[in-house]
């Protein structure tokens, strides 16, 4: 490609799909000649790896105003094309994994579909995030051909494509057909919301019957979950059916109304009570029949990793807060310092941050190198899996020598690492294997596929 000082296109040549002959476009009538009107060509264009090529030509530099929107238009449509190869390759992917399952030869006590955790390592996605996309990518592969058209042609985005599959996810394949036939003429013309809404009607057009069973299904979803976010905030979610919400909402807003005007917004009164009613449990607030309020704080646990340093103000190093991460030493002192709060020393090297510990030869850990090995790794030592160290198994990298103790696999910390019960059994009985560092604390896997991944260590810094 060659442009022109004032930012025309003289020549572009592209090669065909069968890379032996060649078209070239030399500003001839009709045909796009500037950027502007290259962005205009491509913003309309149906997307595949000949119009992918010549997205070199939208230079940003070249563009007016229009012209960027119009850029702006082509890379989404080829966004959308890329995606689209990613749902044929992920639910090959899953299909794959689904016909080379081992159940055939005993182990039928688990889910052995493994396809995730290739996918969320290689993508460095959370192992969630991997089951969702294998999952939405499996369900349009499968049941909704014309939206996979539609997103592979640049006409819809992946959003509106997986909202196919999240809304009609409880619907048998008929029903769900005549959604999708119901909805996606009129969805490249919609905004993600609009389609959802669209949805959320054609199920009730196809299946008006099954309102109450579509609802049975979703309530085993019920579940809570929270993330991190910037500077010691997070959020905390409940998916929970609306009668449920509805009644929460009621009585955060109940106790809300009990505080003092004391400068507090609304928002922050409700947060405050929402946390008063699951930690303190105040004595006299109102209790569904059947159930018992018997006042005072809860027995819950908080883990806080932190230096002594740290602790008595002589450093501002960050802590670690198990199963949300970092957070700053003043939260640290506060968490440290409430009423009741229990101290147990553990003792770091000093460069490396990493916690030193020794137990005895034992097939199960003593209670103190448990204590130990959980707040060292804090999570699943699996790459992409965020599991609590505590609701982990804890597995001897060198197995334990059960008729000879002492000639390896030792009960220690350096021979223990924390795997959920999935990745453990993915480590026992798959061809994926791991290997600890025990001078860094990296943890090094194999996968069946050859390709290797690392899970780096954990410390109150990371």
């Amino acid at each position: 490609m060659r442009v022109n000082p004032d930012g025309g296109i003289m020549r572009a040549t592209l090669l065909d799909h069968d890379d032996t002959t060649t078209t070239e476009t030399s500003g001839l009538p009709g045909e796009p000649v500037t950027a502007d009107e290259w962005a205009a060509h491509l913003a309309s264009a149906i997307p595949g790896p000949q119009t992918a090529a010549m997205l070199a030509l939208l230079e940003r530099e070249q563009l007016s105003t229009t012209g960027r929107i119009d850029a702006l238009k082509a890379w989404e449509r080829h966004t959308a094309w890329i995606q689209a190869q990613q749902v044929r390759l992920l639910a090959d992917i899953e299909a794959e994994a689904l016909e080379a399952t081992p159940n055939a030869i005993g182990w039928v006590d688990y889910d052995w579909n493994f396809a995730c955790e290739d996918v969320a390592c290689a993508l460095r996605l959370s192992g969630n995030t991997a089951a969702d996309r294998l999952a939405v990518a499996t369900a349009l592969e499968e049941r909704f051909p014309t939206t996979v058209s539609l997103l592979e042609r640049g006409e819809i985005c992946y959003l509106q494509a997986k909202a196919v599959t999240e809304v009609t996810g409880t619907l048998d394949p008929e029903a769900a057909g005549v959604v999708e036939a119901l909805v996606a003429p009129k969805m490249p013309a919609q905004s993600v919301g609009q389609t959802r809404r669209a949805l959320n009607r054609a199920v009730l057009k196809a299946d008006p019957q099954g309102a109450e069973v579509r609802h049975r299904r979703r309530r085993e979803d019920r579940t809570i979950w929270h993330r991190a976010t910037e500077d010691g905030m997070a959020t905390w979610t409940a998916f929970l059916p609306t009668p449920q919400a509805a009644q929460l909402d009621a009585a955060v807003d109940a106790h809300a109304a009990t505080f003092a005007d004391d400068g507090r917004t609304l928002n922050q009164k409700r947060v405050d009570a929402l946390y008063d009613l699951v930690v303190n449990r105040p004595a006299g607030t109102d209790i569904p029949a059947g159930g018992a309020a018997p006042g005072g704080r809860s027995a819950a646990v908080v883990q806080v990793t932190v230096s002594l340093e740290t602790l008595i103000g002589a450093d501002e190093e960050p802590a670690q807060l198990k199963g949300y991460g970092p957070i700053s030493a003043g939260q640290a002192r506060e968490v440290a310092f409430a009423p009741g709060t229990l101290w147990r020393r553990l003792i770091t090297h000093p460069a490396t941050g990493l916690l030193v510990k020794t137990d005895p030869a034992t097939y199960r850990p003593t209670a103190e190198t448990e204590r130990h090995v959980i707040a060292r790794d804090m999570t699943c030592t699996f790459p992409s899996c965020q599991m609590p160290a505590h609701r982990c198994d804890l597995d001897h990298i060198e197995p334990f020598n059960h008729e000879n103790p002492t000639a390896g696999g030792a009960t220690e910390p350096d021979n223990l690492m924390p795997l959920c019960r999935r990745h453990h059994l993915l480590k026992h009985r798959t061809r994926w294997q791991a290997e600890r560092n025990s001078d860094t604390g990296e943890v090094r896997w194999r996968a069946p596929t050859g390709h290797t991944y690392t899970n780096p260590p954990r410390t109150p810094t990371t």
